[in-house]
C-alpha cells in the first residue's frame, strides 16, 4: 500500500511580490484536489535562518577546501 500525502509544500526560489505570485496561487487552486492554497509572508525570521544556513553551508565548503585553516 503506497503513502497518501495530505499536505504539500511549495518552496519559492525567492522572495516574491504578493501580486507576482496571485498567479502562481491562483494556478494551483485549479489544480484537481486542491482545497487551499494560502502565502507565507517573508519575514526577519525566515531572512535570518536564511543567512544561517548560507554561512554554515559557506563554512562546510571552506573545511573542504582549506582543511587546515582552522587548526592555527
Amino acid at each position: 500500500m503506497t503513502d497518501r500525502y495530505h499536505t504539500l509544500t511549495v518552496v519559492l526560489e525567492r522572495d516574491t511580490r504578493e501580486d507576482d505570485a496571485e498567479h502562481l496561487i491562483n494556478a494551483i487552486r485549479m489544480m484537481r484536489g486542491v482545497r487551499s492554497v494560502t502565502g507565507e509572508v517573508a519575514n526577519m525570521e525566515t531572512h535570518m535562518a536564511e543567512e544561517r544556513a548560507r554561512h554554515e553551508l559557506g563554512q562546510k565548503i571552506l573545511d573542504v577546501l582549506y582543511p587546515d585553516r582552522r587548526k592555527s
